[in-house]
């Protein structure tokens, strides 16, 4: 049996697919397997190179084969995907990743630790939590504005419904319908609990992280988003430059490699991060000089590169070429 140098692993809930080629390329593995029989199979082959899509579970597939003395290397399926030359399927994604995981231009995911996915996983839970509680909000609300009992906007004035919900003396409200809104009121302080509790353990967690600490000492950054930085970047030196880091949280424009035309990655950059623009019409156009024009234009492709104002562009350059003139605003003269 040749060498197997590399591995693309299509992974799963259940069932996996392998994958495998020697140093020349040429397939030497494919195989189906189950997930108890995963390790058992790796342990069996000599150390090489392991491809993994960036996706659930894919960390700790990570760990485990590197414990195991393989090279892992995760890769995001955004850039595994023009590697799949047929139908998409889990025999095809394997034979992607295992292409993808080989070139040497490859951008990879570091492995996360198990500290750092502890520490996301209780950011994400405690969102959840953020979100169920609003819902929950928004439900007393509207439960009770249907017998005409309403409140200000804000926390006191939830406080302020729970304690008409309370009041037996209070006959606005059917006892069917208090019970009700009494459950949702048990819900929402269990709710707000433990999301204290949370907060207490991202503070606990964000003073023993010297990384964390020295982030928090960032004019604007607190615990929670030093915390949520760590837990999110497992290796920082993956960004060539703070650019690469800042278009990555989604704060620069974007540039879409099919028009040219630049895509901000984010609200905030919609509006903090917009490109002057260029050429004729903002030459021509003197809204073009208030920079939120600027970026409203530019969020429309209107550099030229818009369709319509493309066309009547061409159009003043071929009348220009037939020895014709145009006034300023696009009509051609003799």
């Amino acid at each position: 049996m040749q060498t197997i140098t590399a591995i693309g692993l299509d992974i799963a809930k259940s069932v996996f697919r392998v994958h495998g080629v020697d140093a020349g390329g040429q397939i030497v593995i494919r195989r189906q397997l189950k997930r108890r029989f995963v390790l058992a199979f790796f342990e069996k082959l000599p150390p090489c190179l392991v491809g993994i899509e960036a996706c659930a579970s894919s960390h700790h597939w990570s760990r485990e084969l590197q414990a195991l003395g393989h090279t892992v290397r995760l890769m995001p399926p955004a850039y595994v995907k023009p590697y799949v030359k047929r139908q998409k399927n889990d025999s095809t994604d394997a034979e992607a990743i295992c292409e993808a995981v080989r070139r040497p231009n490859m951008r990879f995911v570091p492995t996360k630790t198990v500290e750092q996915q502890s520490c996301l996983m209780l950011h994400r839970v405690r969102h959840l939590f953020i979100r169920q509680q609003t819902v929950v909000i928004n439900s007393i609300r509207a439960y009770l504005a249907e017998f005409g009992i309403i409140a200000p906007v804000g926390r006191r004035g939830v406080e302020q419904l729970l304690e008409v919900v309370a009041d037996r003396a209070d006959h606005r409200l059917p006892e069917i319908a208090r019970a009700c809104v009494a459950a949702l009121g048990s819900q929402l302080r269990a709710l707000k609990a433990q999301i204290l509790e949370f907060d207490r353990r991202i503070i606990v967690w964000h003073r023993s992280s010297a990384t964390s600490k020295r982030l928090d000492a960032i004019p604007g950054v607190g615990p929670a988003l030093a915390t949520a930085l760590v837990a999110s970047v497992a290796d920082a030196r993956a960004f060539r430059s703070g650019r690469d880091f800042s278009a990555w949280v989604g704060l620069v424009p974007k540039q879409n490699s099919s028009g040219g035309k630049d895509r901000l990655g984010s609200k905030a950059g919609r509006s903090l991060f917009a490109q002057p623009v260029h050429g004729w019409r903002a030459r021509r156009d003197p809204l073009c000089q208030n920079p939120w024009h600027r970026a409203s234009a530019l969020a429309h492709g209107a550099a030229g590169a818009a369709t319509g104002q493309g066309r009547c562009h061409r159009a003043r350059q071929q009348a220009r070429q037939d020895g014709l003139g145009d006034d300023g605003e696009g009509r051609t003269l003799q």
